[in-house]
């Protein structure tokens, strides 16, 4: 597997875990402790779209209001238009000139591999953010694991001094890469939604 396979393969993680959240438990809390699902799924939206403007070098300026990618639409839509920008956002980022040079994050700019990497971790990580929100199922492949918790470990330190990463949640020596990933995010692996 390369780069632009983590890069579907979270992509299609995440699909799937909007995809099988129920809209009726929108409000329900997840493992990010200020998100309910619909504030995750509108920010997972989000990243789409950040993913897919880095891998065609697309300046936007960005707002803290809603995902573009949702704007106006039924939340009952909300699956299949996040379906459709992550299709965009694996087929730009199967092309290997999107992994070479700078882009940019939103406007800042930052190496293309760097962006890839750190998106791709992101939409792993959020995947079991919905699984789990949404008592469902998530099978995170070995490969995967691995590119999330070297993704995650990079900038892990930075992610906490920023307030997008809670303290390291220490896991078993027998941990998965994924579950080592998901605890440098500052999340338990082992949290189960109360209700």
């Amino acid at each position: 597997m390369d780069h632009a396979d983590h890069m579907e393969g979270a992509v299609a993680l995440v699909v799937a875990a909007i995809r099988g959240a129920d809209p009726a438990r929108f409000d329900d809390p997840t493992p990010c402790t200020d998100y309910t699902v619909r504030a995750l799924i509108d920010h997972v939206a989000s990243g789409l779209q950040l993913a897919l403007d880095a891998a065609t070098r697309e300046r936007r300026e960005w707002s803290d209001g809603p995902s573009p990618v949702l704007a106006g639409l039924a939340e009952a839509d909300w699956a299949r238009a996040c379906a459709e920008t992550g299709a965009a956002v694996a087929a730009a980022w199967a092309d290997p000139a999107a992994w070479e040079g700078e882009s940019f994050m939103a406007t800042t700019p930052m190496p293309a591999a760097m962006i890839g990497s750190l998106m791709t971790a992101e939409f792993a990580v959020h995947a079991w953010d919905v699984a789990a929100a949404t008592r469902q199922t998530l099978e995170v492949s070995p490969a995967l694991g691995e590119a999330a918790l070297a993704a995650t470990r990079g900038v892990a330190q930075m992610g906490r001094d920023g307030g997008w990463y809670g303290p390291e949640v220490p896991v078993g020596p027998d941990a998965t890469a994924f579950a080592l990933a998901l605890g440098e995010s500052g999340r338990d692996p082992g949290w189960v939604r109360s209700r």
